[in-house]
């Protein structure tokens, strides 16, 4: 056989194998970054590259963009605002212009949605909605394609293909990292895995039952069995690890504004035995108002954000255990399940006779919002997902870390929150109902979160980025996994993918300090001029006269000055920003929720030329939700470059505590 002929039954043979997959593939969609997950992070991801100068697609397997921030969460976690840089401050940003604000943290469902959607229409991204990834192909340790499904009607013949250069997984369960084959961890550590003591197994006090709680149908009669929501298991060592996950719930938007109002009615295969433990917790220890049962926390417009709280409340726990690891299928009907639990405990406490009065009474005044979910029956279609996989990447997030005992150099963001896990079984200790797994541990400065946290192992994968199933311990987690450090990782992830696309390296071999520059000097993808902060740690860009004290807690930032002489002495601290570019600044002052703060406080600001005096009543700050404080508005002015400006904080005429925490100066466009 001449060469000739074999080249002909080389390319006859090429076509042979391309002719199954153009079959059952019509689409391919060839884009320098996929992103995978329609999360918070997913679209903070796709908004960054594209500003990059990147093609993107961003695929969500629902309709819905946002994740839990957009599916009820609408009271934020922070911990500290110190943590939330870049395009996650600026979309807490643009709450608080939408509410009239400078930036708020806790805000209505639809108002998220609107803003997210805005980005991705900002950037004009191409979304692909109600699609699920079904296969990956990989060679050498690098991501090909993926092929997705559609989710409503799957079918070979709409099956699509994406070819990327780089891939991002934003997704709460981590399905892409999962099929790539890149390591990763499911459940809790033991303690002497990582060298902490909080992880694994944890009986404490928090969320959990009075003593004497009977656990059987038929209390004293063991026969009887368990009441239900009990598992059969047993209490191993503490700080043992196991598979257990800690539970999932819906953060429920609620509002009590009859013309907003749909009443809460009895959801599907409601059974009223399994709110018996409930029953049995009030009897033991009665609460005066529905707030005992559950977390209500305010939202604007006589709104609600519904979390879990007490022994026995919206967590439904145990029965996600099977969450990370099951199919569509099964994880369709986990979430069925919790709906009905949460939209069933609603409805018991509302209807049931043996519920006590004033509890039933309360409860019919909160219902659905109108307004709210319209798409999905006012109600949402995200479960509150807390945790499933964790990566085991290039280096492992731990304990140690958020405490603060072992700090990373190629931080790429920072958590700041508590470390936080809920409860992750419900199981009978020594004859009584006792919840395990529940510990909230904080007190900590915030902590630089490592890039290699956010990438595989070298040698399992070298183009995927994973900023919400990232590497780290189950408690350790606990801490990272909040929606706004999620958004600073994934625009982290978003700039670190473009770097690699651009310098045709891994993303092992980025360079960290060039990513690191460019999220601190352009910090919203945008390449406007960034904003100054002036913190009181900032030591070079302070002057302090007189002897402040020093508070840890509850500032911005790790720390906050504080006077408490009330003006016996003369004293001040000057914040002295470094203005790179004369213009004009809005300028604002850190106010911590603080007792015994003084009715008012000086403010001098120096434009160069000449001095202005400004006064901050305390009763016009109004500090909402979780934040230890906010920033309050001391005016706009024109501020030439260099050190000449500054913004001085006195104790004259304190009645009481003054704080000098931080200032910010943001450009005016």
């Amino acid at each position: 056989m001449n060469k000739y002929k074999i080249a002909q039954l080389v390319v006859l043979l090429m076509i042979l194998i391309e002719m199954p997959a153009k079959a059952q593939v019509k689409d391919v969609d060839n884009v320098d970054i996929c992103i995978y997950g329609g999360t918070s992070a997913g679209v903070i991801a796709a908004y960054t590259a594209k500003k990059l100068g990147k093609t993107v697609i961003l695929i969500e397997p629902g309709g819905r963009l946002g994740g839990v921030t957009t599916g009820g969460l609408g009271q934020t976690d922070i911990g500290n605002k110190y943590a939330v840089k870049g395009l996650s401050l600026d979309f807490y940003r643009r709450i608080g212009q939408h509410y009239g604000k400078f930036e708020q943290w806790t805000f209505e469902p639809h108002v998220a949605k609107e803003l997210f959607e805005a980005y991705i229409k900002d950037a004009n991204i191409k979304v692909m909605y109600h699609h699920r990834l079904i296969a990956l192909h990989s060679a050498e340790g690098v991501i090909k394609t993926i092929t997705v499904e559609n989710a409503i009607q799957p079918s070979n013949s709409t099956n699509r293909i994406i070819r990327a250069k780089m891939f991002i997984d934003c997704s709460y369960e981590g399905d892409l990292m999962a099929k790539s084959g890149v390591s990763y961890s499911v459940g809790r550590e033991s303690n002497s895995d990582y060298n902490e003591t909080y992880n694994g197994v944890q009986l404490k006090d928090k969320h959990q039952f009075p003593d004497g709680i009977d656990p059987f149908k038929i209390p004293g009669k063991k026969e009887s069995g368990l009441v239900w929501g009990i598992s059969n298991g047993s209490l191993a060592p503490a700080g043992s690890g196991d598979k257990k996950v800690q539970t999932y719930n819906i953060r429920v938007c609620f509002t009590n504004n009859p013309s907003n109002r749909i009443a809460i009615t009895q959801p599907d295969d409601y059974n009223p035995d399994r709110y018996e433990l409930l029953l049995r917790v009030l009897e033991k220890k009665p609460v005066k108002n529905i707030g005992g049962m559950m977390a209500l926390s305010l939202m604007p417009n006589n709104k609600t954000d519904i979390n879990n709280n007490g022994a026995f409340s919206t967590d439904m726990i145990g029965e996600n255990w099977d969450y990370p690891e099951a199919d569509y299928n099964k994880r369709i009907e986990i979430q069925k399940a919790h709906d009905n639990y949460v939209k069933g405990f609603f409805y018991f406490i509302g209807h049931d006779p043996r519920m006590p009065l004033h509890l039933r009474n309360e409860m019919l005044q909160w219902g659905y919002p109108k307004d709210e979910y319209i798409e999905n029956n006012n109600w949402t279609p995200q479960m509150y997902v807390r945790e499933t996989r964790r990566m085991v990447g290039e280096y492992v997030m731990s304990q140690a870390n958020c405490e603060g005992k072992e700090l990373v150099k190629d931080g790429i963001g920072l958590a700041a929150y508590t470390m936080d896990s809920h409860n992750c079984q419900r199981i009978v200790v020594n004859g009584m109902v006792k919840n395990e797994g529940d510990v909230q541990v904080g007190g900590f400065d915030p902590y630089p979160i490592s890039y290699r946290s956010i990438i595989p192992q070298k040698k399992e994968c070298k183009n995927l980025l994973v900023p919400v199933c990232l590497s780290a311990t189950h408690i350790a987690y606990g801490s990272i996994r909040m929606e706004p450090v999620f958004m600073v990782l994934a625009q982290s992830s978003a700039v670190a993918a473009s770097l690699s696309i651009d310098n045709k390296k891994s993303v092992q071999e980025v360079n960290v300090s060039q990513l690191q520059h460019i999220l601190t000097t352009n910090p919203y993808a945008n390449n406007s001029i960034p904003e100054i902060l002036v913190d009181n740690a900032d030591t070079a860009s302070i002057v302090i006269k007189g002897d402040w004290g020093f508070g840890k807690n509850g500032g911005y930032g790790p720390s906050f000055l504080t006077d408490s002489s009330r003006s016996q002495t003369a004293k001040y601290v000057k914040f002295i920003p470094q203005i790179m570019k004369e213009g004009s600044y809005h300028i604002y002052t850190y106010y911590p929720k603080l007792q015994n703060g003084s009715e008012q406080t000086q403010v001098t600001i120096f434009d160069g030329k000449q001095a202005t005096n400004k006064i901050i009543k305390r009763s016009e700050v109004q500090v909402i939700g979780q934040t230890a404080g906010e920033w309050v508005s001391l005016g706009s002015c024109k501020l030439p470059k260099g050190k000449n400006a500054y913004v001085e904080i006195s104790n004259k005429n304190a009645d009481g505590i003054i704080v000098a925490d931080a200032v910010l100066f943001v450009p005016e466009k």
